[in-house]
């Protein structure tokens, strides 16, 4: 049975701890550069617009839209039928 020198056991334990420790490095850059596109998809996302299609009505007359100011009453929030 040979037993390695203090000094050996030192050395192989702080290869061992370099190892660990580039493999943390290497976690925390690729989660900082997930985090970094991410951030950029999301800000590039901001100002898009999607289009959807809405119903409109056509208007022909002002009275067959219910619900309008004017089929209600004038701009002061008088009756149509008090106005005149």
């Amino acid at each position: 049975m040979e037993n390695d020198s203090f000094a050996m056991d030192l050395l192989k334990d702080y290869k061992r701890q370099n190892k660990r420790q580039f493999i943390i490095i290497l976690v925390i850059l690729a989660m900082w550069l997930v985090t970094i596109g991410y951030l950029v998809y999301v800000l590039n996302d901001i100002g898009v617009v999607t289009e959807t299609e809405t119903s409109t009505q056509e208007v022909n007359d002002v009275d067959t839209v219910n619900g309008n100011i004017i089929n209600k009453g004038n701009t002061y929030g008088e009756n149509k039928t008090n106005s005149k």
